[in-house]
């Protein structure tokens, strides 16, 4: 029986030795822990913040083409940021570019230019003749009624506050003046330099083409 016990006793400081070198780290020969064979990962490396090059190229001459020809050109150059406005000042909508033709470009031709630059063509249609220089839009018309005589009537309706009380009638013929884009002002009442206050606007109009009675 002492001998039995003795056995015992052994077999049970074993399996606490064996419990205790599972739950303590790995150490090395020289009772200090062992390194752990796990990589720590570094820093990750930021992505380079470098902006990208510029592109430039060297604006062609696109005056005397038509709309639809210069902007497909300016396209195949590089050049994305295009638009285009009513060279005699009417801010008529060019919605048929290939009805078109350049009269002027800005920026101007020849210039080595960011290719990201808007690029603004001033055009009439095509059976219509160049402005030695862009007509400029009327203007807000502000307190006092300015000179819109001889202006294109969808300019002119622009010019005037969005809440004027505008009459238009035809001063040649008795028609419907559907399109206004096609119609300049022959007469208007208040006269120019009239103070606004509110009042209701009227005007005669006539084709474009044709000449005020």
């Amino acid at each position: 029986m002492r001998t039995h016990r003795t056995i015992t006793l052994l077999t049970i400081a074993a399996a606490g030795v064996l419990a205790l070198t599972a739950c303590n780290p790995q150490t090395s020969d020289n009772g200090k822990p062992a390194a752990s064979n796990t990589a720590t990962p570094g820093p990750s490396s930021a992505p380079s913040s470098a902006a990208p090059a510029t592109k430039t190229a060297t604006l062609a001459n696109f005056v005397g083409k038509g709309l639809q020809t210069a902007q497909d050109e300016a396209q195949a150059a590089g050049f994305y940021a295009l638009k285009s406005h009513d060279a005699l000042g009417r801010d008529r909508l060019q919605a048929l570019d290939r009805n078109w033709k350049v009269c002027s470009q800005t920026p101007a031709a020849g210039a080595t230019i960011d290719t990201g630059t808007s690029v603004d063509f001033g055009a009439v249609k095509l059976e219509e003749t160049c402005p030695a220089t862009d007509a400029p839009a009327p203007g807000p018309a502000g307190d006092t009624m300015p000179n819109f005589v001889g202006q294109g009537m969808k300019a002119v309706r622009g010019a005037l506050p969005s809440n004027a009380s505008i009459t238009v009638k035809d001063a040649v013929q008795s028609r419907m003046v559907l399109q206004e884009s096609n119609w300049k002002v022959c007469s208007q009442d208040p006269k120019p330099g009239t103070a606004l206050n509110g009042r209701p606007v009227s005007f005669t109009v006539a084709k474009t083409e044709e000449t005020c009675p």
